[in-house]
């Protein structure tokens, strides 16, 4: 039977629905949590953060291509996706995609810091990537509802430390998510078993690392220029193909 675009979609529209309902949620509680309240659920989140990152990193283990191991990879893809980062200067490119946003609508306080966040913590990962093939493959949209779980849960938690920039995370998962799953059917000819495609692996891996880097700058230990390491989610594929050619 062939698929509905709301059966391919109804994963990635649960997940910007949770995701603003937590974001309404946290602007209730903005202002009557005492600051020390709203900063110990940002810690909470980030301390999850980093164990989701941890999590998701160990998969560079798995992911050898020929004679190179994982690791090498991962830190090869993610010092030449950074450095591609840095020279496209993607840090303040998303960070003026939202201060754009927070003049439209008058947002105020941490909106930026908070759109910038959220939209990289809900959209690097593999649940975003897999669940997104296996919805808009066969339909099945558990594992982004799980997401959805996980994020809506984290959006009262940021929303309620930096505002309703959280919410406008929204646009990223729809434009994100829901295209990889439209575009599920392609990548299924390229990918047959995503969860063990070593591709995908090292994807996941890198993706991880980067999640980690979430989760120091929500705990406030240093500052990690996230986004610019967006290019290794593209080049990871390549390198592992190199080096698997070359192995």
């Amino acid at each position: 039977m062939e698929l509905t675009l709301l059966d391919k979609l109804s994963g990635t529209l649960a997940n910007a629905a949770t995701v603003a309902l937590g974001t309404g949620l946290g602007l209730v509680l903005r202002g009557r949590l005492p600051e020390r309240m709203a900063r110990i659920m940002v810690q909470g989140v980030g301390l999850t953060t980093l164990f989701i990152g941890l999590s998701m990193a160990q998969a560079l283990g798995k992911a050898k291509g020929g004679a190179v191991d994982g690791v090498v990879l991962g830190l090869v893809a993610l010092v030449l996706g950074g450095l591609l980062g840095e020279w496209a200067r993607l840090e303040e490119g998303l960070e003026g995609l939202g201060e754009r946003i927070k003049r439209a609508v008058r947002g105020g306080g941490s909106f930026t810091e908070g759109f910038v966040a959220a939209s990289l913590l809900f959209c690097v990962g593999p649940m975003t990537l897999l669940g997104a093939i296996q919805n808009g493959l066969t339909g099945d949209a558990s594992l982004l509802f799980l997401k959805a779980t996980l994020d809506g849960l984290s959006a009262i938690a940021l929303t309620s430390s930096f505002g309703v920039g959280v919410g406008f995370s929204v646009l990223v998962i729809l434009l994100y998510q829901g295209g990889v799953a439209l575009l599920a059917g392609t990548l299924s000819q390229a990918l047959p078993d995503p969860a063990q495609d070593p591709r995908v692996l090292l994807v996941t891996g890198v993706g991880g690392l980067m999640i980690l880097g979430i989760g120091i700058n929500l705990l406030g230990l240093t500052r990690v220029r996230v986004a610019s390491f967006l290019p290794a989610l593209l080049l990871a594929p390549l390198v592992w193909a190199l080096a698997d050619r070359l192995g």
